[in-house]
C-alpha cells in the first residue's frame, strides 16, 4: 500500500432540480406543435394560453406572462431565418444535424438575446434551465455553449457577419437581414415593382406584430360600441373597423363573443366593401360568396346585402369550414343560405347572381405578419399547385354572374402568379368580361397601385397584402 495520503474527495455537488419556467415551457410547446404538426401559431397558442390562465396553481398565467409567451413564439417564428444563420455560425455541424427540439430552444434563446430587452444573463440562464427541463442536462450544456457565443454580439453585429453583402447579392442579403426565404423576397420585390426602399419597408412590416382589428357587422353592432373598449381606436380605412392598439383578448369583447362583431383584418373588410360598392347593371338581389370559409367576408357581405334587401348565398367546399361560415352569419339581419359545395362544380345555375366574390386559396404570402411560419413552409412549386384551382374558381365565378353583374377576384397574396396572371388568363377565355377600375370604390385609401385592380400592403396601409380585381360580364 502506498504511503502517500489519499487524495481528499471533493464533496459531491448537491443535485439541483431544474427550475420550471411555465412561460418558456409553453412557448417551447407551441414551437414544437408548429414544427411537428405543421400547426399554425395563431391556432395553437390561444388554447395553450387559455389553459394557463385557467390554471389555479402556481403556474397560472397573468397578462404579463401571456404577453411574454406570445412575443417569444411569434418573435422566434418571424426571425427564424436570421436566427438560423446566427446559430449556424456558432455550431460545428450543419443545422440539419441539430435535433429540432434543440434548435427550437436555441432559437428561443437567440430571440431573447437579439430581439428583446431581456438582460443577457437572464436570457441565457432562463433558456439553459428550459433546456434542462425539456432536453436534459447533456444537451443543456450544448445550449449553454452556443448561447454564450451568440451573446458576444448584438443583432446588428451578427447581421454584418452572417448576411451576404448587399452589393454582391441583394436578395440573399435581404433574406437574411429580414428573415424571409430568398424566393419570397424576389416575388415581393417583383410585385412592388419599385426600388430597395419599398421592399425593405414591406419586409420590416411583415416582421411587426399586427394590431387586432375588429369589424362591427352592420345591423348587429356599431363601431361606437366597439370604441368603448379599452385602447380601441377607429380603423384607418373601413367605416366598420376598430383597432385594439394594445392587443387584448377579442373574445372578451361582448359584441365579438355574441357574434355581432368579429376579428377581421381591415384589408379583408375593404375587399368586401369594394365589391358591394361596385356598380351593377340591372337588379341587385342575389349575392354569392363562392369560397366563404371561415366566414369573415361572408358575414360582412351578408350584412351589407341585408341593408339592400338582397340575399347572400355562402358556399364553402369543406363541411367543417361551412359550419364556421354558418356560425359567423348566425343572427344576420337579412336572409342568407350556407351550403357545402365545390366552387368549381357548383349546384347553382349559370348566371344566377348579381355579385360574386371568389376569395381563392393561395400561398398566403400577404398574411405573413399573422402567420409567420407560412414563409418557411411555402415553396415556389406551391404556386403550380394553386394555379389550376384559382383559375377554375374564377372561371366558375364568371359563369355564375349574370350579364351586367360583377365578380370580385380576391387573394391574400401579392404574388403576380396568383393575382394579375390569373385574371389575365381568364380574360382571354372570357372576351365578354372586362376589368373595371376598383380604385374609385375606395376613395379614401391611398397607394392602391396603377389599377384597375387593387393591391393593399402592410407597410402602406397597415393591412394584409390583399389583392382585388373586379370584372363585369358584358354579354
Amino acid at each position: 500500500m502506498s504511503d502517500q495520503p489519499r487524495r481528499p474527495r471533493r464533496p459531491a455537488k448537491p443535485y439541483r432540480r431544474p427550475k420550471k419556467d411555465p412561460v418558456r415551457i409553453l412557448a417551447f410547446e407551441a414551437l414544437r406543435a408548429v414544427d411537428e404538426r405543421d400547426a399554425y401559431a395563431n391556432l395553437v397558442l390561444p388554447p395553450l394560453l387559455r389553459k394557463a390562465r385557467e390554471n389555479e396553481g402556481p403556474e397560472k398565467f397573468d397578462a404579463r406572462d401571456a404577453a411574454l409567451a406570445t412575443e417569444l413564439v411569434y418573435g422566434t417564428l418571424r426571425r427564424q431565418g436570421t436566427y438560423d444563420a446566427v446559430i449556424a455560425a456558432c455550431v460545428d455541424r450543419p443545422l440539419r444535424e441539430v435535433d429540432p427540439p434543440v434548435l427550437d430552444v436555441l432559437s428561443l434563446g437567440a430571440h431573447q438575446l437579439l430581439g428583446t430587452r431581456i438582460p443577457t444573463h437572464a436570457a441565457v440562464s432562463a433558456t439553459v434551465e428550459l433546456a434542462r427541463v425539456v432536453l436534459g442536462d447533456g444537451r443543456a450544456k450544448f445550449v449553454n455553449a452556443v448561447l454564450r457565443k451568440i451573446a458576444q454580439d448584438d443583432l446588428d453585429g451578427w447581421l454584418e457577419r452572417v448576411a451576404p453583402p448587399y452589393d454582391e447579392d441583394p436578395e440573399d442579403h435581404l433574406a437574411v437581414v429580414h428573415s424571409h426565404p430568398r424566393w419570397v423576397v424576389s416575388a415581393l420585390w417583383d410585385s412592388l415593382g419599385g426600388g430597395r426602399a419599398g421592399v425593405e419597408e414591406l419586409l420590416r412590416a411583415d416582421n411587426e406584430r399586427p394590431e387586432v382589428t375588429l369589424v362591427a357587422r352592420p345591423g348587429r353592432a356599431t363601431p361606437d360600441e366597439l370604441l368603448a373598449e379599452e385602447a380601441a381606436v377607429p380603423g384607418r380605412w373601413s367605416p366598420y373597423a376598430v383597432r385594439l392598439t394594445e392587443g387584448g383578448e377579442p373574445g372578451a369583447v361582448p359584441a365579438v363573443a355574441e357574434g355581432r362583431a368579429g376579428v377581421q383584418d381591415e384589408g379583408s373588410q375593404l375587399v368586401a366593401l369594394a365589391l358591394a360598392a361596385a356598380p351593377v347593371e340591372g337588379p341587385d338581389r342575389r349575392w354569392l360568396d363562392a369560397c366563404a370559409g371561415p366566414g369573415g367576408k361572408a358575414a360582412l357581405l351578408g350584412a351589407l346585402a341585408a341593408e339592400r334587401g338582397a340575399v347572400l348565398l355562402a358556399s364553402e367546399k369543406q363541411p367543417h369550414r361551412a359550419g364556421l361560415v354558418a356560425k359567423a352569419l348566425a343572427g344576420n339581419p337579412g336572409p342568407y343560405q350556407v351550403v357545402a359545395a365545390d366552387g368549381t362544380r357548383p349546384p347553382w345555375r349559370p348566371g344566377s347572381f348579381d355579385r360574386v366574390l371568389v376569395d381563392v386559396p393561395c400561398t398566403g404570402l400577404g398574411a405573413l405578419r399573422r402567420r409567420p411560419e407560412a414563409r418557411w413552409r411555402r415553396r415556389p412549386e406551391d404556386l403550380d399547385g394553386f394555379a389550376p384551382l384559382q383559375r377554375g374558381l374564377l372561371r366558375t365565378a364568371l359563369e355564375s354572374v349574370r350579364v351586367g353583374g360583377v365578380v370580385g377576384y380576391a387573394t391574400c397574396s401579392p404574388h403576380l402568379a396568383e393575382t394579375r396572371a390569373v385574371v389575365a388568363d381568364l380574360l382571354k377565355q372570357f372576351p365578354d368580361a372586362e376589368l373595371i377600375d376598383a380604385r374609385p370604390l375606395l376613395p379614401d385609401v391611398p397607394g392602391l397601385g396603377d389599377g384597375p385592380d387593387i393591391q393593399l400592403w402592410p407597410h402602406l396601409h397597415g393591412t394584409d397584402a390583399m389583392y382585388l380585381a373586379l370584372l363585369r360580364r358584358t354579354a
